[in-house]
């Protein structure tokens, strides 16, 4: 006689004990590649501190007309020292100048706000230009491996062997300086190291059962890289779209404080400390203010491109 524990479970109870077994209770809604990555990223506090950053000085730079105090060129007559030498003519913090002002009596706050607007305006732009070059330059080169991939790379190894600074330098003294040329001449440079990491992805991604695949059927070359590889790819790009806009804000600054960047009038954090720099031991503010914009600005986004880095790679998503 067979016990009662050995009496065979009706349909709905062996289903449901199913179901507890591997996890996945009944109206349980299983969890997305993007709810994943969410769920990682949020446990990352300094990648959430990095983000939220980003997104304050995204509303400042888009809010500039509302937020600055004043017209970032414009110069005030209280805002010079009754003296008027150079070294002495600049005002410290006030009620009507929150940060002080400059050499020519503007107001420093609403120029490091106008600031931002510069330099996210290159460093997006600018990014847009080097990741879309990257990603095609490296996936077709991938792809296409033999000489072809090898003479594409080739050519991305000589431009990588020129240091960026003075490539840049180069391209900009040959062009007009102006805040369009700076973000040609951004993306024109930085676009190598994106299209470096992207060959070596295409490179084990062509070897895949769903590529060999569309190349059985027939699928002409374009559409195998723009259909099946780049949303392979995608996680990379995110996280080298981030980590790139630091470096190019980084660049702009650099350009900007060579005096071969955006030109004055319009307000640059890199020529503001070059403009700033022959009153630091008097108006340290004209230094400080502006430095630290640079260096917030580039950690947070570091700190967001890390912290993306990991929510989107799997092997961190299974721990």
């Amino acid at each position: 006689m067979r016990s009662h524990t050995d009496a065979p479970l009706p349909d709905a109870d062996a289903r449901a004990l199913a179901d507890a077994g591997s996890g996945t209770a009944r109206g349980a809604v299983p969890e997305t590649q993007f709810t994943l990555a969410w769920r990682h990223f949020k446990r990352d506090r300094l990648a959430l501190a990095g983000g939220i950053f980003v997104l304050l000085l995204v509303l400042v730079a888009v809010l500039a007309p509302v937020l600055a105090p004043h017209d970032p060129a414009e110069q005030f007559a209280e805002g010079l020292t009754l003296d008027g030498l150079p070294v002495s003519s600049t005002l410290p913090e006030s009620a009507q100048f929150p940060l002080g002002t400059d050499q020519n009596g503007r107001d420093l706050l609403s120029r490091i706000i106008y600031g931002a607007r510069v330099s996210l305006t290159v460093g997006v732009l600018a990014n847009v230009i080097a990741v879309t070059l990257g990603v095609l330059v490296g996936a077709l080169a991938g792809y296409l491996g033999g000489w072809r991939g090898n003479s594409i790379m080739r050519f991305t190894d000589m431009m990588m062997a020129f240091p960026t600074l003075l490539l840049a330098i180069a391209l900009v003294a040959v062009l007009r300086p102006s805040i369009w040329v700076i973000i040609f001449v951004i993306g024109a440079v930085y676009w190598t190291w994106i299209a470096r990491i992207v060959y070596g992805a295409v490179r084990s991604l062509r070897e895949r059962e769903f590529v060999t695949a569309a190349v059985s059927m027939g699928a002409p070359t374009w559409r195998i890289v723009l259909r099946h590889l780049l949303p392979h790819l995608l996680p990379l790009v995110i996280v080298w779209a981030s980590l790139g806009i630091s470096t190019n804000v980084m660049l702009e600054a650099s350009l900007s404080y060579l005096g071969i960047g955006v030109q004055p009038p319009t307000p640059s954090w890199g020529g503001m400390i070059q403009q700033g720099q022959s009153f630091y031991r008097a108006a340290p503010w004209l230094v400080i203010y502006p430095g630290l914009a640079i260096m917030l600005t580039i950690l947070s986004f570091n700190l967001l491109g890390d912290g993306l880095r990991d929510a989107l790679d799997p092997q961190q998503q299974r721990r």
